[in-house]
């Protein structure tokens, strides 16, 4: 017997049809995707909606593997470097290994191939852009290239350089550049050059929240200043200045700091001095990790080359050997050849020359 629901009371009547059964895959589907998502893994639509900025990076779940690279390429690993993986590096005395790119595809190989940190350089002025030296370049030509190579790096750390007259003026040109880097090209990080009052320009950027890679000894910004491009601190007086200015760096916030023609004995000594990595170029083997530039490993800079500069392939033989045998087809009419051809039915070619025919076609049928 039913209770008496008070005076005003809405009864609700009991639901007696049946409910409509559920497909035990589907439900089996959603609950793997939501297994799925409480393990930091997102669905492609939902990835893309969240995943913006100039220079889209995909992420790969735990387990899965960027199709493009091997665990061979990688030393074994595919895990996204990042500030913490490079700090972990220094301490396991693994090398990192930095290279330098200035468009998509370049970044894209360097990505495929294993490098650790993939770099935008204002050296672009001299190796890409066609000026004498790095002086020339400026914010807007290193917003477009550090962008389009940002677009090919999706498992290195990429990092972009503020060009002479970018943060020299004042910490807030310092600040205001870096941040366009950040935004308008997708650095996750930027290097500066010099110590000395340029320690003011770290302490900015760092406390902007920007991760900052510092740059002492050869630094070619200054080279006028500093006599030419010579090796740096080799007398014991300015290399106890290149060891002061490396300790105001990391003090300053900067993550790493490039080493570039310093005595191999006086970078090992700053290396061994500093909880941050050091990043050689010309400064012996016991830097925590090398870089070079992409136009120089790879030989496509030919004639006079720095004494710190080793080739590992030929590209611009390789290059020229291809142009040539592209020019000698195309002049022999070799290239194209029937593989590279596409091709209609005889009887819609026969139309066509029917379509075609004199008297037929006037210059009306063109408007």
């Amino acid at each position: 017997m039913r209770a008496a629901l008070p005076s005003g009371t809405l009864e609700i009547e009991p639901r007696t049809e049946e409910l409509p059964r559920v497909d035990p895959k589907l439900t089996r589907a959603f609950c793997r995707r939501g297994r799925r998502e409480d393990k930091g893994y997102l669905p492609r639509w939902r990835r893309d909606a969240t995943d913006f900025g100039p220079a889209r990076r995909p992420r790969f779940p735990a387990g899965c593997h960027n199709p493009r690279m091997s665990n061979a390429d990688t030393g074994g690993d595919d895990t996204r470097i990042g500030l913490a993986e490079l700090a972990q590096m220094k301490r396991d005395s693994r090398p990192i290994v930095m290279v330098t790119a200035y468009d998509h595809p370049s970044a894209r190989l360097a990505d495929e191939a294993g490098v650790d940190i993939v770099f935008t350089g204002d050296s672009a002025a001299n190796n890409v852009l066609g000026y004498a030296d790095t002086t020339p370049i400026g914010m807007d030509e290193m917003v477009m290239l550090s962008a389009a190579a940002r677009r090919g790096t999706h498992r290195a750390f990429f990092m972009a350089d503020l060009p002479l007259g970018a943060f020299q003026v004042s910490d807030e040109d310092a600040v205001r550049n870096a941040l366009r880097l950040v935004k308008e090209a997708g650095a996750e990080a930027v290097k500066i050059e010099g110590a000395g009052p340029m320690v003011s320009r770290a302490r900015a950027i760092v406390g902007a929240g920007i991760p900052l890679m510092g740059h002492i000894g050869l630094t070619p910004q200054s080279v006028t200043m500093l006599g030419g491009y010579k090796a740096q601190g080799r007398t014991a007086a300015k290399a106890r200045q290149l060891f002061a200015d490396a300790l105001a760096l990391q003090a300053a916030g900067c993550f790493a700091i490039v080493l570039e023609a310093v005595p191999d004995r006086v970078a090992m000594r700053i290396t061994e001095a500093l909880r941050i990595p050091t990043i050689g170029i010309g400064a012996g083997a016991q830097c925590d990790g090398q870089v070079l530039v992409w136009h120089d490993l790879l030989g496509i800079n030919e004639g006079f080359a720095p004494k710190f500069v080793k080739r590992f392939a030929g590209v611009a033989e390789e290059t020229r050997r291809g142009l040539k045998s592209f020019a000698a087809e195309v002049r022999a009419r070799t290239y194209p050849a029937d593989e590279h051809t596409y091709h209609m039915t005889d009887a819609e070619y026969a139309l066509f020359e029917a379509e075609i025919a004199p008297g037929v076609l006037v210059a009306d049928d063109w408007l």
